[in-house]
């Protein structure tokens, strides 16, 4: 067994890193169905809540720029923008940097949405226990990161 502050050799980091794995799919799915349930409190979908928290966060995106961004498909991106622009939650907008990829953008309606969706989400994380640190948060961010930078060279559908 290595210290707390050595990196661990490949064989016992593989056998961590699987027990972060064990935990993620259900934290995932857990909270996939959380956004499920509350969709008929605030209208929104998965997939949509998606596309307007990654618009809240960058501002204006093309739809293959969010494909990118999330590792899904153009096409299943196009259809919650779509469902999203439906609900007048985001608008089409001239793109300067390319002439038939318009930007999609946050109405005013989209933004009041994922701001009400992340001030339930906020509450809701602040029952968090377990006197967690910075640090170690810090630490989780950091090991996601590296994990997900493993498979950045997946194909999208």
């Amino acid at each position: 067994m290595t210290g707390t502050d050595t990196p661990l050799p490949p064989d016992e980091l593989a056998d961590r890193l699987t027990e972060v794995f064990a935990l993620v799919g259900p934290l995932y799915r857990r909270v996939h169905r959380k956004v499920e349930q509350a969709e008929p409190i605030e209208g929104l979908s998965v997939g949509v809540r998606a596309v307007l928290d990654l618009l809240r966060q960058h501002g204006p995106m093309t739809v293959p720029q969010m494909g990118r961004a999330q590792t899904l498909s153009r096409q299943f991106v196009q259809r919650m923008v779509n469902d999203a622009a439906a609900q007048h939650l985001v608008e089409a907008i001239p793109n300067p940097s390319h002439q038939r990829s318009s930007l999609i953008r946050l109405t005013a309606e989209g933004t009041v949405a994922i701001t009400a969706v992340h001030a339930r989400e906020h509450a809701a994380l602040r029952q968090v226990t377990g006197n967690l640190t910075g640090a170690d948060v810090d630490a989780c961010l950091h090991v996601l990161t590296r994990m997900l930078a493993l498979f950045d060279d997946d194909d999208v559908p």
